[in-house]
C-alpha cells in the first residue's frame, strides 16, 4: 500500500509493535524498518529503541494503520508482528493518566499494556487482585506497578492476553514517557 495525503489530512501516530528484539528470534532490524515505511509513504518515521516503537504520520485510521504496519513487517521481514496504534494525543492522555503515580517510586518498574481495543468489562472486573504491585485497567489501558520488578513480580508472570481476552504490547513507564516527548 502506498501512502499519500495532503500535509493537513495526517495524524501523527505512535505505533507500538509487539514481542519484537526480545531474543535471537523475531528480528526486526530498526533501520531497516524506518526504510521501509518511509518508502511506503509514512510521514516523519522516526523509532525509538529496538523494542518496536514507531513514530509517524499517517492519513489512515487507527485500525487500517495498524493492519497496514503488520502487513509491511509481514512482506519485508516475514513476522506476523500485531501493531498497536495510539495518536500522539492519545499517548499524552496515557501519560497524563497516571492512575498509579501516587505509589509507583520506579519508573521502570511502572508499566502500561497498550490493547488495541477497549477491553471486556467483566474480563476487567473478574481480574485477581494484585498480590505484590497494583493494576489498574483504563479504557484502552491495563497500568501495573511492579515494585519487585518485571522477573520478580508474580503479579508480571500473569497472563493479562488470557485473563482479559485480548493481546497487548507492554511499555515501562520510562518509554512511555519518551514516546509523548518524541510526539510533541
Amino acid at each position: 500500500m502506498q501512502i499519500s495525503a495532503s500535509v493537513r489530512d495526517v495524524t501523527r501516530y505512535v505505533a507500538l509493535l509487539r514481542a519484537v528484539n526480545l531474543g535471537a528470534t523475531r528480528r526486526v532490524p530498526m533501520p531497516r524498518l524506518r526504510e521501509v515505511l518511509t518508502a511506503r509513504g509514512y510521514g516523519a518515521v522516526r523509532t525509538h529503541l529496538a523494542s518496536g516503537n514507531v513514530l509517524l504520520e499517517s492519513p489512515l485510521p487507527e485500525a487500517e494503520l495498524a493492519a497496514d504496519l503488520s502487513a509491511a513487517i509481514a512482506d519485508h521481514f516475514a513476522l506476523d508482528v500485531p501493531v498497536v496504534v495510539r495518536t500522539a494525543d492519545e499517548l499524552a492522555a496515557v501519560l497524563a493518566a497516571d492512575p498509579l503515580g501516587h505509589v509507583a517510586t520506579d519508573a521502570a518498574r511502572y508499566a502500561v499494556t497498550f490493547y488495541a481495543e477497549p477491553l471486556d468489562p467483566e474480563r476487567v472486573a473478574a481480574l485477581p487482585a494484585a498480590e505484590n504491585g497494583e493494576h489498574v485497567v483504563r479504557g484502552r489501558e491495563l497500568y501495573a506497578w511492579l515494585p519487585e520488578g518485571f522477573q520478580r513480580s508474580s503479579t508480571a508472570g500473569r497472563s493479562w492476553d488470557r485473563l482479559l481476552g485480548a493481546a497487548g504490547t507492554t511499555r515501562n513507564w520510562n518509554t512511555v514517557r519518551k514516546l509523548v516527548e518524541l510526539t510533541r
